[in-house]
């Protein structure tokens, strides 16, 4: 690998954290994320199942005798280990043999059936998620506020700069993978698209071999980027795609398909906060639906720059699925864990971030500048409520993440204020 040529993500630390404690640690996370690149940054030796040459020799050797695709110097990576299952086991018995650390990198991108994996690894083989590029990794952040420091209430107010509207439309479009850095807006389209196509028309057949109806699957996920960012049932699924697309699919080949999506990490949903808040507030358990990336969703959705300034509802949860996917990026990354608020009373807070020590922060997401104010006001109303039910335990901190805001500051009422442009690990 030649480092100069490497650009830095905010999983880098984790990994190395991950292999000296551990014997291998394996990296998931979607196709085209840059695993392979990065696994190949932390590594000595290396070998890549994937790769055709020699009519797939590498993989074929790993079927007919694990043990010897393991031998190299460490940290040794295995990439796309899931095309021979039986790397697992063997790369476990290994590690088993001695107390030597970060012996192993495999990368995967897809999550096979348990079928053919004898042990799961626990205490072994360690898992990090890691996803495409967030606005800091990718150079489109300034970096200039720490989430960590602000989950602790740190905030040095500065002004930001004007941000333009066209500019994070593109971003959106144009989503965090690597191999779209410096293309045109046109170019970069093109790559979700064909990501798309990959998956749906390889790779969910590859995971398991099993047929499945392709036009289905493409309709159930254009069902989902028409419901980005929302916590729309299964149920409701199949209506939209029935009064949408008029093609009606069970519910069972619909939670089938959603599985499928899951193991390939073409989704990646926020779970619903679930930290006992010690209050009667009673809370929704519905998970908020996002894909990996928020370009999938504009891919499917054929948006356009043009058509999103056309369309700011559509462009509102496209730029919520940004921030959510940049806020547990970050999170993770020093421990945290991002999840969604949603009682029974319609009072929703976008996202919540649970910190290591059982503290919280809660966050709302706006577009434009002129919302600030409202999502304060939401954020407070919440807080009041949960603290006067019972005695709830309140967030530590609120926060609006803001898309136009030219500012990072904390207003009168101890709301901090802050643009996705401006953030970081």
């Amino acid at each position: 690998m030649n480092e100069r040529k490497y650009r830095s993500r905010v999983i880098d630390k984790k990994v190395e954290e991950y292999l000296s404690a551990f014997g291998a640690v394996c990296i998931e996370g979607p196709k085209w994320c840059g695993k392979t690149w990065t696994s190949s940054f932390h590594s000595r030796s290396e070998i890549f199942l994937g790769d055709p040459a020699g009519n797939f020799q590498n993989r074929r050797l790993a079927e007919l005798s694990p043990a010897l695709v393991l031998a190299g110097e460490s940290p040794r990576l295995i990439d796309e280990w899931q095309e021979v299952p039986q790397i697992w086991d063997a790369v476990r018995y290994e590690v088993d043999q001695s107390v030597e650390k970060g012996r192993y990198i495999l990368t995967g991108s897809a999550t096979p059936n348990h079928k053919g994996i004898l042990h799961s690894g626990a205490g072994r083989i360690a898992k990090l998620r890691m996803r495409p590029m967030s606005l800091y990794e990718s150079g489109d952040s300034s970096g200039e506020v720490s989430l960590e420091k602000l989950c602790h209430g740190e905030l040095t107010p500065f002004m930001t700069g004007e941000v333009d509207l066209r500019r994070l439309i593109e971003l959106i479009i144009r989503g965090g993978w690597p191999g779209s850095l410096g293309l045109s807006i046109e170019q970069a389209a093109l790559l979700p698209v064909e990501y798309l196509n990959a998956v749906v028309d390889d790779d969910v057949y590859r995971v398991d071999g099993i047929k499945r109806d392709t036009t289905k699957m493409r309709l159930l996920l254009r069902s989902l980027a028409r419901n980005e960012s929302t916590t729309v049932t299964n149920k409701t699924l199949k209506k939209d795609m029935k009064a949408v697309d008029d093609e009606d699919m069970d519910s069972n080949t619909i939670s089938a398909y959603l599985d499928i999506f899951k193991r390939l990490f073409i989704t990646d949903n926020q779970p619903p906060f679930s930290a006992n808040i010690r209050s009667s507030v009673r809370v929704k358990q519905a998970e908020k639906r996002h894909f990996a990336d928020p370009s999938l969703a504009c891919a499917l959705l054929k948006a356009t720059p043009a058509g999103l300034l056309g369309d700011l509802e559509t462009l509102g949860f496209l730029f919520e699925a940004l921030c959510e996917r940049d806020l547990r990026i970050y999170a993770e990354s020093f421990g945290a864990n991002l999840y969604h608020y949603q009682d029974y009373k319609n009072q929703e807070i976008d996202a919540v971030i649970e910190l290591a020590d059982g503290q919280w922060c809660a966050f709302e997401i706006k577009l434009g500048a002129n919302q600030i104010d409202a999502a304060a006001e939401s954020l407070l109303k919440i807080q009041r409520e949960i603290a006067a039910e019972s005695g709830g335990k309140t967030p530590a901190v609120l926060c609006v993440i803001c898309g136009l805001a030219n500012a990072a500051y904390r207003r009168t009422d101890g709301v901090f204020v802050v643009p996705v442009t401006a953030l970081r690990n």
